[in-house]
């Protein structure tokens, strides 16, 4: 029987990172990966392929829109929906190759199977071909990461209702896109689809979309995104889908209460959440506990129930992102090796890629309020930019939340063109208890997009130059 010091189940960006991090600190390491590919859902079928058709789209419609008005005489695009498939798959491909060489370069050995719990210090690996292994380790840590959450009484079969893994292989263009859920995956994916041809329209049970960010924020960027074409029906849920014609009859019924009515799509993205993954594992029968959400339960060092069994990413409480996991699956694999891994969920930076993008770090406006925290507003709009406007990318704003008595910046919200490149010296900043004061004070190159967020940090002091 192989004996290992850890065995990471998963092999996402929280479990290879993992894996990594403790084949570093001198850990004899394996991980346990079931599907046929390494990385999990992010590098296969979730942030890093949808990226991929957020680029190839973005491009397509700028070539078609944009490009005459700089000068630029070109013919109208055709797409070639194949070819950016293609596209697509060849990213997935090189990301997939280059986790493949980290575990070779980091001597982790990868048991190809599914991944079952014995007991604490025992892990039984089954392969495709019904074979089974059984390893030893001194430590195991859960990274199988999360599932789509299905919605009662709709049956997906990534066809004609689909999940974000079907709609980011769909082999045309539909007529007509219904998204249920006004979330990060349907507004990225709507985006897409709308882009190439889709008329979409996406149904939210809540009545604003991007639950959890800065409410003002999710009011301007709904305004931008019904220029660019969405219909959003908010405040509402789809409670069935009859497939029994040619086109999909989406039954569509007020949130509160009320008259329901139907409406007609080609296809139905399923875009509801995503849910822990933890089926099969052997959690119950090992003793690890989960709590009333399914989520494994952890203390503040990434420890289950269990003496020995750890748990990181979206496997556990916190937001659902690949680099959240990252964060902690490096801790988790510190603390293993007796040093303080820490991660720090006051500034977890969150992204949205559409166009414009969206990105946020700390608190909302909405949070502060709820919890009595006084406070202070600097905005600053993209229309004042001087690079925004010569490139004529205006929309958006910069908004920075710094507690009025110390002026220590609390959290900061960006809509705009790169808005997730730019959100980082925001975290750097928070990271070392920064002021607006420091940010206001800090040199930014002249012209960039960049600048909108000292603007935004000079007019917490009501003091922004070109405002």
């Amino acid at each position: 029987m192989a004996s290992y010091d850890l065995v990471v189940i998963g092999t996402g960006p929280g479990g290879y990172v993992c894996a990594i991090r403790a084949a570093q600190l001198g850990m004899k390491v394996a991980v346990v990966e079931k599907n046929a590919t390494l990385g999990g859902t992010c590098l296969n079928v979730g942030c890093m392929p949808s990226k991929a058709l957020l680029h190839a789209s973005e491009l397509f419609e700028e070539t078609e829109h944009s490009f005459a008005k700089m000068g630029i005489a070109v013919s109208k695009p055709k797409l070639d929906l194949p070819a950016m498939m293609k596209f697509k798959q060849e990213g997935i491909d090189g990301n997939v190759k280059g986790v493949e060489f980290l575990m070779k370069k980091n001597k982790i050995d990868v048991l190809r199977g599914t991944g079952r719990i014995v007991a604490a210090g025992k892990v039984e690996v089954k392969g495709s071909d019904g074979q089974s292994q059984t390893v030893e380790t001194k430590n195991i840590v859960i990274a199988t990461g999360s599932d789509v959450a299905k919605l009662k009484g709709i049956a997906i079969d990534e066809k004609r209702i689909v999940s974000s893994t079907g709609a980011l292989a769909l082999d045309k263009v539909p007529g007509k896109l219904l998204i249920v859920g006004a979330g990060v995956i349907g507004l990225e994916l709507g985006s897409v689809w709308r882009r190439l041809g889709a008329q979409v329209t996406v149904v939210e049970f809540l009545d604003r979309i991007l639950p959890g960010m800065d409410s003002e924020v999710a009011r301007q960027f709904q305004r931008l995104l019904e220029k660019q074409g969405f219909v959003f029906k908010l405040g509402a849920k789809v409670t069935g889908v009859d497939t029994s014609g040619a086109a999909l009859k989406a039954q569509i019924e007020p949130a509160a209460g009320g008259a329901a009515e139907n409406l007609e799509a080609d296809v139905v993205l399923v875009a509801i959440g995503r849910v822990p993954f933890t089926d099969n594992l052997g959690l119950k029968e090992a003793g690890v506990a989960l709590d009333n959400r399914g989520r494994v339960q952890i203390d503040p060092h990434f420890a289950t129930s269990v003496k020995g069994i750890y748990a990181i990413g979206d496997v556990v409480a916190g937001p659902m992102l690949a680099h959240k996991a990252e964060d902690e699956g490096v801790a988790c694999a510190e603390i293993l090796a007796g040093q303080a891994g820490h991660v720090n969920y006051d500034v977890i930076p969150g992204v949205v890629y559409t166009t414009p993008e969206v990105a946020a770090v700390g608190k909302t406006e909405d949070e502060l309020k709820q919890a009595g925290v006084a406070y202070t507003v600097g905005k600053f709009p993209f229309t004042a930019n001087g690079r925004s406007k010569v490139n004529q990318t205006t929309d958006g704003f910069v908004k920075i939340l710094a507690d009025a008595k110390t002026d220590r910046v609390l959290g900061v919200h960006i809509v705009g063109r790169e808005a997730g490149e730019m959100i980082h010296e925001a975290c750097v900043l928070m990271e070392f208890g920064g002021s607006a004061e420091d940010l206001a004070r800090t040199c930014h190159a002249h012209p960039t997009r960049s600048e909108a967020v000292k603007e935004a940090a000079l007019a917490v002091g009501k003091r922004a130059i070109h405002m």
